[in-house]
């Protein structure tokens, strides 16, 4: 199923039988929680505890790349394998219309991660999300490709501030102009999706803030940059938004051409930068 943020592999989060088959499906660790998706804010009020502030979130970004981790209400319209156990639950209420008429279809809430296979990179296109886990699904949906190109930013608001689990479509700063200041992830981190410390991966290995590819290196640039048979420019104009768009696809792309490592041109740390750096040093085998 398509989003705006990358496509997904769709399930009945209240049926554990069918979250099991992503699971499956992925690879994934169970201790890995799965975001529910729902058709709107009164939808995610009847099985998570939303409070003042997620509800200023959810107005101001949902319809959209926002996921709210809250107290769950109602156990039974996310089952237990999909909350991984925990007595939270992450929602969001996706943009893309073809996700919407699904879930107004189904009516329930819809577990729908990342289409890929665990620790690999997110699929942004129907292609490349067939090649991942097509053999897995009962029917797959083209939507186009995906407009955001990055997943959901993920935010705790249980007790206390509100923390920053994984940064995202939205962006911190965003965030923060509706709620204020956020806290650490901490011990909050196990609970959102994305957070292994290799993950997003291609096959080759990736060396990050290089200047220039070495012999039989692919390049990720970002920027005014040369052309060549094995550089993938994220944004020639340096466009956060464009290289965030690109930065799955073109990891892909990069690592079809067998390159002995992608070397990834340095990312400004700010707005979505955040979010990029984030999965380029997951995809890299580390976070700091």
């Amino acid at each position: 199923m398509p989003t705006e943020t990358v496509y997904g592999l769709a399930a009945d989060a209240s049926n554990a039988s069918a979250v099991a088959a992503i699971y499956a499906a992925k690879g994934r660790p169970a201790f890995n929680p799965l975001i529910a998706h729902v058709t709107d804010l009164a939808a995610a009020q009847r099985f998570a505890q939303l409070d003042a502030r997620a509800l200023k979130l959810a107005q101001a970004f949902w319809p959209g790349p926002l996921t709210i981790v809250a107290p769950i209400a109602d156990p039974t319209a996310v089952c237990d394998l999909a909350r991984a156990g925990l007595d939270t639950v992450a929602v969001r209420v996706p943009a893309h219309p073809m996700a919407r008429a699904v879930l107004a279809a189904f009516g329930g809430a819809v577990a729908a991660p990342s289409a890929n296979r665990s620790g690999r990179p997110s699929p942004t296109t129907y292609l490349d999300a067939l090649a991942e886990t097509g053999e897995s699904v009962a029917r797959a949906l083209d939507g186009g490709p995906c407009i955001v190109g990055l997943e959901s930013t993920v935010i705790a608001l249980i007790d206390g501030p509100p923390r920053l689990l994984r940064p995202g479509g939205v962006t911190r700063e965003q965030i923060e102009a509706v709620i204020g200041p956020m806290a650490p992830a901490d011990d909050d981190a196990k609970r959102s999706p994305g957070r292994l410390a290799l993950h997003y991966a291609p096959q080759a290995s990736v060396r990050l803030d290089a200047n220039a590819a070495q012999p039989g290196e692919a390049f990720l640039a970002f920027g005014p940059a040369p052309t060549g048979e094995r550089i993938f420019n994220l944004s020639p104009s340096a466009s956060l938004a464009e290289a965030a768009t690109n930065l799955f696809s073109m990891l892909r792309a990069a690592d079809r051409t067998a390159p002995t490592a992608i070397a990834v041109a340095p990312i400004p740390n700010r707005g979505l930068g955040e979010a990029i750096n984030d999965r380029l040093r997951r995809a890299a085998g580390y976070v700091g």
